[in-house]
């Protein structure tokens, strides 16, 4: 196992050198790809390179062919430029941001309208006991009285 700060930095450099070589690719199904992240395990042996592509599922599913049958070109020149014994393998993973982000509005639409309808429901209603369930100081003091007298009497 390596420490992980080299594993980091290896990974960031996995991701810039992926990056600047995709621009290399002549493949026509290849379309407008960003590559947004790379992790590597410990051992430096895989590399899981995470990208996102401008257009729809055709071009995403475009893209992800040419990655593909690009990986070992991609493979021998990342390892070359790391210069580390084994090569990493790299796994491409279509890191799709647009869909968590309407998923994650869609969430958030719908608690505002949980909470409006909670608000909504609660407008106009009391509370079943006393408004303010706890008691003061005050009220404690005139208790202990009360059971002295009570004590007195018996």
């Amino acid at each position: 196992m390596s420490d992980p700060a080299k594993t980091r930095r290896h990974a960031e450099r996995v991701r810039e050198l992926v990056a600047s070589l995709v621009r290399e690719i002549k493949d026509p199904r290849l379309g407008m790809v960003t590559i947004t992240d790379a992790r590597l395990t410990g051992d430096l042996r895989e590399a899981t390179v995470f990208y996102t592509v401008l257009g729809d599922v055709t071009e995403q599913a475009g893209t992800a062919a040419a990655l593909e049958s690009a990986k070992g070109m991609l493979r021998s020149r990342v390892g070359h430029a790391l210069g580390l014994r084994h090569s990493p393998s790299l796994a491409f993973v279509l890191d799709n941001v647009q869909t968590h982000v309407k998923e994650i509005d869609d969430l958030l639409a719908a608690a505002r309208h949980r909470d409006e309808e909670v608000q909504r429901l609660a407008a106009g209603k009391q509370y079943a006991g006393d408004a303010d369930p706890y008691k003061s100081d005050d009220e404690d003091e005139d208790d202990a009285e009360r059971v002295g007298a009570r004590e007195d009497q018996g």
